[in-house]
């Protein structure tokens, strides 16, 4: 109960000041990942969390189930198959630039055998659009680039899922947690997709038979059925369920009625703020000085070079010769957050019992901080390059009237 008041305090406070946070660098995010990590056993002792705690592991699996099925809802298929080359420029070029670049300053600078330091690289390759909302969810910020950011995270989590099974078995005991065979790693993965697909499009065929259909104040839950039986059903399956929540959100939005998509969206989007503070409160926890303390000089260069240089450059290259223009690739580039796929594999490879796993793991878990922190303090200056001015969806001046429709604001500043 102690945990259900600190974030409920941690919500009340966030809530009151979002619209300074949404005019400054000032972030939400930022709040509840300090909030938790000053009433942990680092500071105040209120809560008492640890990296092997379930509540750790859950939190941030909901969170990023929840992120990514609301992401997936933002996909439009005529824009990507217009724009289709970039996202997969990014994916099969970028995002193994940025595994390896990781890789390698984090074997020669911090020591891990090489391994280790590839199963690092991996658990950061995945980047995270929730920590950079002021850019993906603008409609006045180029749809191709919110299309590339979006499809981007939404996809890498699951291509690097198995490259990190697979690194974790390769390092050393697994405790469980890892699959060493390559077959049933791909068997994972395509469940996963095909339950994203055949979920939603089962569920709104079902719509067709005259009997059946959702009254209004309903039609918001419809989605969110899908999304829970679909979790269930992932997890009972050892089914992908990152996959399979980016997979059916997108498959949602081409076949859902428009009416049930954009009933849904206020409640969809509401959900999935609150399991991503959940997670940040739960991972702020996890924020110790003494984890910091840990991480050796050589660990704090690789964390500063991975956010400010390996992203960045890696981005670059995969978008050379496109149609995007010098503002948008250097916004693409910087925006590579480290979110809860992160989180979530970090612990895969803590609790896997490799011989180097407590070593790579302090380092992923202060890349992942500094990262949400960076990139969820800067989007909505930069968001203003593209001429956002209104970006919290209230005026600056409570006494100017509010000078937008409903649709001009597709996220809240997070």
């Amino acid at each position: 109960m102690v945990l259900v008041a600190v974030f409920g305090v941690a919500l009340l406070i966030a809530v009151l000041l979002s619209g300074l946070a949404a005019r400054t660098i000032l972030s939400t995010s930022f709040l509840f990942l300090v909030g938790g990590a000053i009433v942990s056993d680092g500071f105040l002792g209120l809560i008492h969390i640890t990296p092997d705690s379930g509540i750790v592991s859950v939190t941030a699996d909901l969170a990023l189930f929840a992120v990514l099925f609301t992401d997936g809802m933002h996909v439009s298929f005529p824009k990507l198959r217009a724009n289709w080359k970039s996202p997969a420029r990014a994916l099969g070029l970028g995002m193994p630039l940025a595994l390896v670049g990781v890789a390698l300053i984090t074997h020669f600078l911090v020591g891990l055998d090489w391994t280790t330091s590839f199963l690092v690289g991996a658990v950061l390759a995945p980047t995270d659009p929730v920590f950079a909302s002021a850019i993906v969810g603008r409609k006045e910020v180029p749809s191709r680039l919110r299309q590339l950011l979006n499809v981007e995270s939404g996809i890498n989590d699951g291509l690097a899922l198995p490259i990190v099974l697979i690194l974790i078995a390769a390092a050393g005991p697994t405790a469980g947690h890892a699959e060493s065979s390559l077959g049933m790693i791909g068997l994972e993965l395509g469940l996963g997709l095909a339950f994203g697909i055949v979920l939603p499009l089962l569920v709104i065929g079902l719509l067709r038979f005259r009997l059946l259909g959702a009254e209004p104040k309903l039609q918001p839950l419809l989605p969110l059925a899908i999304g829970i039986i679909l979790y269930g059903l992932c997890h009972l399956t050892h089914a992908n369920p990152y996959l399979a929540a980016f997979s059916a959100g997108a498959v949602l939005t081409a076949v859902a009625p428009a009416e049930a998509k954009t009933a849904f969206e206020p409640l969809g989007e509401q959900l999935a703020e609150l399991a991503k503070f959940a997670a940040l409160l739960v991972f702020g926890a996890l924020l110790t000085p003494q984890l910091f303390g840990d991480l050796s000089f050589g660990g704090y260069v690789v964390v500063f070079l991975a956010i400010v240089l390996i992203r960045p450059a890696s981005m670059l290259v995969s978008l050379l010769g496109t149609g995007f223009d010098r503002r948008e690739r250097l916004v693409a580039a910087w925006f590579g957050p480290k979110g809860f796929a992160s989180v979530v594999y970090g612990l895969l490879v803590l609790q896997a019992g490799i011989p180097q796993g407590q070593e790579a793991y302090t380092l992923i878990a202060v890349c992942i901080a500094a990262s949400i922190i960076a990139h969820s303090s800067t989007d909505v200056p930069i968001a203003r390059l593209f001429h956002v001015e209104d970006v919290a969806g209230i005026p600056a001046d409570k006494d100017e009237p509010a000078k937008r429709s409903g649709h001009e604001v597709e996220h809240n500043r997070s």
